[in-house]
C-alpha cells in the first residue's frame, strides 16, 4: 500500500502542481484585451474568474490528496477511497488547466521580406 500512496504522491507533484504555476501566470498574463472595446472588460472578468476557479480547485484537489496519503503513509493506515476519485479529478483538471489557459502563447512567426518586394 506504500507503493500505491507514494504513486499518488509522485503524480500529484508531477502534473498538477506545475499546471498550477503555468496557470498562474495564465491568468496573471492575459493577452487580448482591448481598451477600446468595452464589452470586452466583462468578457475578460468571467474569464479570469473561471480560470481563477479551475486553479482553486486543482489546488484544494491537490492538498487533500497530498496530506490524505502523507498522513496515510506515516500513520500506516489505508487510504480512503474518495482520495482515488480525488486524485483522478485533480488529474483531470491539471490537464484542462494545461491545455488551455497553462501553455505559453506562441508568438507569431516572421517573415521574412525580399528586397524585391519593395
Amino acid at each position: 500500500m506504500v507503493v500505491i500512496q507514494a504513486l499518488l504522491v509522485a503524480g500529484v507533484v508531477l502534473l498538477p502542481l506545475p499546471a498550477l504555476i503555468l496557470g498562474w501566470r495564465g491568468v496573471v498574463g492575459s493577452p487580448g484585451y482591448r481598451h477600446a472595446e468595452p464589452g470586452d472588460r466583462a468578457s475578460l472578468v468571467v474569464l479570469m474568474v473561471l480560470r481563477g476557479l479551475a486553479l482553486l480547485l486543482v489546488f484544494a484537489l491537490s492538498a487533500i490528496t497530498l496530506v490524505s496519503c502523507i498522513g496515510a503513509m506515516i500513520k500506516g493506515v489505508q487510504l480512503h477511497g474518495l482520495v482515488y476519485v480525488f486524485f483522478g479529478l485533480d488529474l483531470l483538471f491539471a490537464l484542462m488547466v494545461l491545455f488551455t489557459f497553462g501553455r505559453r502563447a506562441r508568438r507569431p512567426v516572421r517573415r521574412r521580406v525580399t528586397p524585391a518586394a519593395r
